[in-house]
């Protein structure tokens, strides 16, 4: 831990964190938030669940095309004009009653404009650290990140059954125009320029790391995601306990990330962190009472931000400087996507076998996750004996000072 707060104590570090962390907060709210608002005023869940389709496709797109353009317009320009479309969007969602094409198109709108502040922050990180420091600070990262998916839900689900759905959607608009402002005022964002790239669009998925990935990626939040949807579909109507089930969750996460933080990153390290995912998984098969569930979910949580955390030293030492910020940008898209299917497939399972199914299809994903990066595991770079900075551009790149 003395590590951690060594770079906390580095200049900026704890500053830019914070506000990214309350830039991204809407995250962990937004798709429960339009779910109870759209099903509240159509009368139908699976009217909310289109909206939701249609802002997550809108996001799964965005990604990589908002995150190039900060190479080419700068990350201030593009930061703002997304933001404020977003916050337009979801302050209409809110305010307007429309039919069920008009909010999905608005919905679309608001993925679409969803702001690229995880790209920014982690191409700005490698400007602010010390090489030795960079592997820490990802897993750092990954760790306080779980803050927003412990928080996040228990706030707007008070919000939106106590008060309103309508001011549940505002006070999304205001933490997410709040927050973002911070961010994007924050001086490392002004400070650090992305080179434009030379390359293709989509040629970043050509390096082995990038496409691993995001294919590790898609198949982990997979996984997560099943495992919410067994969770809310065996306690949802019941009480407390799925809250605090996913809670323990993201603690476990949270306690993998800050302990496993510091182990230097080899080729193996992605199959034995998804392994210990999968080892979790499987004993929740064993029983489905809130006690057993939780504790299961712990022991798969102490893998989820440590695996994460490779994703994005991985990534971050396999691509040019100008191409970090698109390749983190695919990155969010492979795991927007896992997050679909993974709620897809556990929603099937859900309707034929009951919530037994969800972790079923969650272990499945772990599991296959675990066969990837074995099979592949030549394509992980070995950092155990360098940093995870990213490969020079010949082009000019103003860093912090």
């Amino acid at each position: 831990m003395a590590g951690y707060r060594d770079l906390l104590r580095t200049r900026g570090v704890a500053r830019i964190i914070a506000a990214q962390l309350t830039a991204r907060f809407p995250s962990g709210m937004t798709s429960l938030a339009l779910l109870l608002h759209i099903e509240q005023v159509t009368g139908s869940y699976g009217a909310a669940g289109l909206v939701l389709a249609a802002t997550s496709i809108g996001q799964a797109v965005a990604g990589p095309i908002t995150s190039r353009w900060m190479g080419r317009w700068g990350m201030r320009r593009v930061l703002t004009l997304t933001m404020a479309v977003c916050a337009v969007s979801i302050a209409l969602l809110a305010l307007v009653r429309l039919p069920l094409p008009g909010y999905m198109a608005l919905g679309l709108v608001a993925g679409l404009s969803t702001p690229p502040v995880q790209s920014a922050v982690r191409t700005i990180y490698p400007k602010m650290v010390t090489s030795r420091q960079l592997t820490p600070l990802f897993s750092l990262d990954a760790s306080l990140q779980e803050i927003i998916w412990i928080i996040a839900p228990v706030v707007i689900t008070f919000v939106a059954t106590q008060v309103g759905t309508v001011q549940a959607l505002l006070l999304i608009v205001a933490i997410l125009v709040g927050g973002g402002a911070w961010f994007i005022l924050s001086p490392e964002v002004g400070r650090v320029r992305i080179p434009r790239s030379r390359r293709g669009f989509g040629k970043v998925l050509a390096k082995p790391a990038v496409l691993l990935g995001t294919v590790c990626g898609f198949l982990l939040i997979a996984a997560c995601s099943a495992v919410e949807a067994g969770v809310v579909a065996e306690f949802g109507h019941g009480g407390p306990e799925a809250g605090l089930v996913l809670a323990v969750f993201s603690i476990g996460s949270l306690a993998g990330g800050l302990s496993l933080g510091h182990i230097p990153i080899g080729r193996w390290a992605m199959g034995r962190r998804m392994a210990i995912v999968a080892g979790g998984l499987v004993l929740t098969l064993f029983a489905l009472d809130a006690w057993w569930l939780g504790g299961a979910l712990f022991v798969a949580g102490i893998g989820l931000a440590p695996a994460l955390a490779v994703i994005f030293a991985i990534t971050s030492a396999s691509v040019r400087f100008s191409e970090t910020a698109e390749a983190y940008g695919w990155i969010g898209t492979g795991q927007l996507i896992g997050a679909a299917a993974g709620s897809a497939a556990a929603g099937f399972l859900i309707d034929g076998v009951g919530p037994f199914g969800a972790y079923v299809a969650a272990l499945g994903f772990a599991v296959v996750g675990v066969v990837v990066a074995v099979v592949c595991v030549r394509g992980f770079p070995d950092l155990r004996h360098r940093d995870a900075s990213p490969l020079p551009d010949t082009a000019p790149v103003h860093t912090i000072t």
